[in-house]
């Protein structure tokens, strides 16, 4: 019985030989087919030499997370060929290049082989060194296209635009594409039991990662200022922005950028120029990932202390210390909540699409006026650096920027005094003015250092306690600024699921699955912290949450018991922190694994 539209294929290469473009022509080709498609690049932190992956899950039902095991392996990389080989699901296929006899100790029964001379080939119809070991990445494209039954026509399409301005390249790409496809339907039985189907499931859906996303709606957002330090995996956010902004920045009379971009010595210079440049009324962002938001501490204590808006995002990677850069996790979450030192809390915004990011970078600059305060965006390498499906960015043209309680030139002058830190309304937040508004009203010394509501210096504890117990009341008025969790049911089950950021794209095929089973469970995502009131009010109508997150401490569980108050047996954790991202396979088996001991204290029905 054939699978169709519902498998995984995975590339093993060689980082630097040329790999990525070909294997990210196959899973462009599977979604302009129509069929949902999700693409996880695996490699390594150095240039070149080391294994990388290219894994890409096929399913038509949208199942778009990773998924355990593989149907068909692009086995290109002697190093590890052995293990690639071992993750075969039975049943499944090996396409390898046989200019070189296979080893017989690789020889599996319960597998096929595709046995193809990749290098054999391109040294007969291709002369130059380079191109023999960059085309061969593109002969195994076409086999995989007479292998799953691609349509070549899009093949040859995704060329052209690929190469568009670099005609010259695009027949040879075409004639290796033609000579993987026409080896493949003469030596095999195509297609195989493996095969593609055109599908109308991406109907208006675009292929995106997150920090391209990030970085247009930076400038949709009205950043015109980013400041920032290269760190993986966030330096393509601001590559982004810079490239949007080149479109959509320049001034159409002098040719002028209205847009800067501030490459610093380092990340605390990165965040602290960001900061300068809020103060002084800029919309400013800085991008990075743990390391360097370790060293921007200091700086997010004073925008918190000294209430300057700022955005940072944070593309998470694996720590602690240098860790491993080139892989995902959620690790960052409880030194960004409370980041600094001292008594301090940060806004913190969870997005789970590429459109997410779009939408959570472009309010942030709202969020971080409107509060005076910085705003976090946890992002990571999943959903930062891999291309995911998400439905079409939309932006209303209409819409205004909230700057917040800023006060103008007149403002100032119909008031008689002015008191930076002040509390006129109520909802702890003062209002602020920017450099140069009034002549004589409206400046103020901005500090780190202790001070009282007219932002005069103090040492008088009971001042201090004073203003910040206004502050912590700012955070609770911004609740009704940042977006609420996407809740399923608070009380239809006695089981619940709360999950945030990357976790989400594992989160509808594990409750179809389990419910095929008899077992339901409602669901909570989260998309921002200070918690809404209504995450402590879900723990509560169940019986036993789920906690699902990318990091070995459960920190989200820890914050939901230091924020909510919430009774620990209330919520059992499932982890994953391998650098890649959780399977709905590995949340299915904690939870049906933590069945017996649950029906044994009674808490849910057997």
């Amino acid at each position: 019985m054939p699978k169709v539209n519902d498998f995984v294929v995975k590339f093993a290469n060689v980082n630097g030989s040329g790999s990525a473009s070909a294997n990210n022509m196959f899973a462009k080709a599977v979604f302009r087919m129509g069929i949902p498609v999700s693409p996880h690049n695996i490699f390594p932190s150095n240039i070149q030499g080391l294994p990388t992956w290219y894994e890409v899950r096929i399913s038509e039902d949208s199942y778009l997370g990773r998924r355990e095991g593989v149907d068909l392996m692009v086995a290109m990389n002697e190093q590890t060929i052995k293990e690639d080989i071992d993750a075969v699901v039975p049943g499944g296929f090996v396409l390898f290049d046989s200019s070189k006899s296979l080893s017989r100790d690789l020889i599996r029964d319960d597998v096929s082989y595709l046995p193809i001379p990749l290098k054999d080939i391109c040294l007969k119809e291709f002369d130059k060194p380079a191109q023999r070991q960059l085309f061969k990445n593109i002969v195994y494209v076409g086999a995989l296209a007479a292998f799953l039954n691609i349509d070549f026509k899009v093949l040859t399409e995704l060329v052209s635009d690929q190469f568009r301005g670099k005609e010259k390249l695009i027949l040879p790409n075409i004639h290796a594409l033609e000579l993987g496809h026409q080896y493949a339907s003469e030596n095999f039985d195509c297609p195989l039991p493996l095969q593609l189907k055109s599908s109308d499931k991406n109907n208006n859906k675009i292929l995106m990662d997150g920090n391209t996303a990030v970085g247009l709606g930076c400038v949709y957002g009205g950043a015109t200022i980013a400041s920032w330090y290269p760190l993986t995996p966030s330096t393509s956010v601001v590559d982004s922005f810079g490239k949007y902004c080149k479109r959509l920045r320049i001034d159409p009379g002098s040719g002028k950028n209205k847009f800067s971009i501030i490459q610093a010595e380092d990340e605390l210079a990165a965040i602290g120029i960001a900061i300068g440049a809020g103060w002084n009324g800029a919309r400013a962002f800085t991008a990075s990932s743990g390391p360097g938001v370790s060293l921007m501490q200091e700086f997010l204590g004073l925008a918190y202390f000294s209430e300057v808006p700022v955005v940072l995002f944070n593309i998470q990677r694996v720590g602690p210390s240098t860790g491993m850069p080139t892989r995902t996790q959620q690790g960052d979450l409880l030194c960004c909540a409370y980041a600094s030192h001292g008594d301090t809390k940060q806004i913190l915004l969870f997005p789970s699409t590429p459109k997410e990011c779009f939408e959570f970078a472009a309010n942030s600059f709202d969020i971080a006026d409107r509060l005076q305060t910085p705003v976090i965006v946890m992002s990571d390498l999943e959903l930062g650096m891999n291309e995911q499906i998400c439905d079409q960015l939309v932006w209303d043209d209409s819409k205004a920027y909230d700057r917040g309680k800023v006060l103008s030139e007149e403002q100032l002058e119909e008031m008689e005094k002015f008191g930076r830190y002040q509390d006129v309304d109520g909802d702890g937040i003062p209002y602020r003015t920017y450099p140069g508004t009034h002549p004589h009203k409206g400046s103020y010394f901005t500090r780190g250092s202790s001070h009282d509501a007219n932002a005069a210096y103090t040492e008088d504890g009971n001042v201090y306690a004073e203003v910040m117990d206004r502050i912590a009341l700012k955070f609770e008025t911004a609740l009704q600024y940042l977006p609420e969790p996407e809740i399923s049911d608070m009380s239809r089950n006695r089981l619940g699921i709360i999950y945030f950021g990357t976790t989400a794209s594992a989160i509808q095929e594990v409750l179809d699955s389990l419910s095929k089973k008899g077992i339901a469970l409602d669901t909570l995502r989260l998309k921002a912290f200070p918690f809404h009131t209504s995450v402590k009010e879900f723990i509560n109508c169940h019986d036993l949450v789920y906690i699902i997150e990318q990091n070995r401490d459960a920190q989200l569980k820890s914050l939901l018991k230091i924020e909510c108050n919430t009774n620990e047996d209330q919520m059992h954790s499932i982890l994953s922190y391998n650098g890649v991202l959780i399977t709905a396979q590995h949340i299915e088996r904690e939870i049906l694994d933590s069945m017996p001991a649950l029906e044994d204290t009674g808490n849910i029905p057997a």
